[in-house]
């Protein structure tokens, strides 16, 4: 390896000197923040309008200060059917009965991992992802298996927390609880002791934890309200199960996550299974890798029929939070900082860790172009209404297609073709090759 030399800083140092621009733009960026002075209003201005296709729902939800939004925007594609149900013109169903089996989920999946691997150098690219333990991130199927197992029930019925809306302090505890757990429970490996009575009181303590900073989880509820026409009703003694049956219904079986990740370790239109460190023990993830004409098409398809959809993003590239814009072309961070070229392929973003999906919302309208081509989609978010245009955003075509890498598909709308590609042999990897 070569070292850099001082006569390369001089180098440097000369050239610099002779850059125009440069001291401008250093004094600019002394004091206003780089995506601000990249942000370029008038293009941005051109995602104005209405859309073509637009559905209406609820409103905004808001995750606060946690990372559930895959959650959220799960919850609110049931919210919607909820409220049709019903009549209803506000509803919200509970996040925090979600998260608590989340988190009681991941810790238990964290504990298996730890007992699977007891031999495993701590060091190891394996450990490492496993040592990620209790977070709050996920994915749509996590939602699903979450959702079929424990059910979902009102947000009258199981309110937000505290905690729960602000999570990072009580992770950070609770994942120096579940990691002084692990050196016991691998040590109990090593020595030929079943582990699994230990982790069995190690789960009840996190449980507790939780029970004291979320609130134990509704088993059974009344769920009583009035409708749009002022109509009363009442159903009382239900489950969480119950509730999802007799008011969500949705076959979650029917729908499938598809992704656009042109990647060397993936096959096109071939399904992709990995088992997550945020999964239960006893599930894998699945999605089917296909074009992003495919994927374009397919959610096309679906807002066409009146259906919203979860999808996931980098939210964090040519995002202009304040205005609400996702759009490669209202920045210009290249320009900004010298010139340079920050082009990148999809693929060769992805396998760099430039980019990944790092957020999920929903996908409520589309509009199109002469041609009939998307030109701009409308997205839900679950930033609260103070984000955004009223906590909505729209993302550019150009951005939809650079940065949105899943999307949850009814199945009814593929084509017999694509539906074969689901029954293909998977392409298996380790989590952190797709995280």
């Amino acid at each position: 390896m070569k070292e850099l030399t001082l006569g390369q800083i001089e180098k440097f140092h000369e050239d610099y000197k002779e850059e125009k621009g440069a001291p401008v733009l250093n004094s600019a960026m002394a004091k206003t923040a780089l995506a601000d002075l990249a942000f370029v209003p008038m293009n941005a201005a051109k995602l104005n309008g209405d859309f073509e296709i637009e559905l209406k729902t609820r409103g905004i939800t808001a995750q606060q200060k946690s990372g559930r939004c895959w959650m959220f925007a799960a919850l609110n594609i049931m919210r919607e059917i909820v409220a049709e149900k019903c009549n209803l013109k506000n509803f919200e169903l509970s996040q925090n009965y979600i998260t608590f089996y989340d988190k009681l989920e991941k810790a238990n999946n964290f504990f298996e991992s730890v007992i699977a691997n007891p031999d495993e150098d701590l060091s190891s690219q394996k450990m490492q992802y496993i040592y990620q333990a209790v977070q709050d991130g996920g994915f749509w199927g996590m939602a699903v298996d979450l959702i079929e197992k424990y059910g979902i029930v009102p947000k009258s019925a199981n309110p937000e927390s505290y905690q729960s809306e602000h999570t990072a302090d009580f992770l950070k505890q609770i994942n120096v609880l579940v990691k002084k757990d692990a050196v016991e429970l691998r040590e109990l490996v090593k020595a030929g002791v079943d582990p699994q009575p230990r982790k069995q009181e190690m789960l009840y303590e996190v449980y507790r934890a939780q029970c004291i900073a979320f609130g134990e989880p509704v088993r059974e509820f009344n769920f009583e309200y009035r409708d749009k026409d002022d109509n009363y009703h009442a159903y009382k003694n239900l489950t969480p199960k119950k509730f999802y049956e007799e008011f969500v219904g949705m076959s979650l079986k029917d729908y499938v996550a598809v992704i656009n990740e042109p990647t060397s370790n993936k096959k096109m239109n071939t399904p992709v299974v990995f088992h997550s460190s945020a999964n239960m023990a006893d599930k894998d993830l699945f999605a089917l890798n296909i074009s992003m004409d495919d994927l374009e098409e397919l959610c096309v398809k679906q807002l066409r029929d009146g259906e919203p959809i979860w999808f996931a993003c980098d939210v964090l590239s040519s995002s202009a939070r304040k205005e609400g814009i996702l759009d490669t072309d209202s920045f210009r961070f290249g320009e900004l900082l010298g010139g340079v070229d920050l082009s990148m392929s999809k693929k060769d973003r992805l396998e760099s860790r430039v980019s990944m999906a790092n957020h999920a919302m929903l996908l409520t309208g589309v509009n199109f172009d002469e041609n009939g081509v998307p030109e701009r989609w409308r997205v839900e978010n679950s930033w609260g209404k103070e984000v955004g245009r009223d906590g909505y955003f729209v993302a550019s075509e150009k951005y939809f297609r650079e940065f949105v890498y899943e999307a949850v598909i009814n199945k009814k709308h593929m084509t017999d073709e694509q539906l074969s590609w689901l029954l293909r042999e998977p392409v298996v990897l380790n989590g952190w090759e797709e995280e």
